[in-house]
């Protein structure tokens, strides 16, 4: 069997366009639904959430060490810390953790 890769290529070039294209040919006045503009509010949030949080857990050697660094920085985000400091936190424990474990 012998694999076309440009078939490949142009087929998810297509669908990435369909999935951008659709919605604005589709959807033409403002949306007004509250429940459905809050849905979409609160996408790119869990996007980023859902690509990032298993690379916290998996790219440390100690699986541990980064649900640590995950919990820390979630309390320092809650208190108001700002995003730099939250990230050295996150380093810190991460590189505390797995020399200790």
């Amino acid at each position: 069997m012998q694999h076309n890769i440009y078939l490949y290529i142009m087929v998810s070039a297509l669908v990435s366009f369909a999935v951008r294209a659709v919605p604005l040919t589709l959807i033409r006045k403002k949306i007004e639904n509250p429940f459905l503009k809050s849905f979409l509010f609160y996408v790119p949030y869990v996007t980023l959430s859902v690509m990032t949080f298993p690379a916290i857990v998996e790219t440390t050697a100690v699986p541990i060490a980064g649900v640590l660094a995950l919990a820390a920085g979630i309390i320092a985000a809650r208190k108001g810390v700002s995003m730099f400091i939250v990230a050295v936190i996150c380093c810190v424990i991460v590189f505390a953790a797995e020399m200790l474990i």
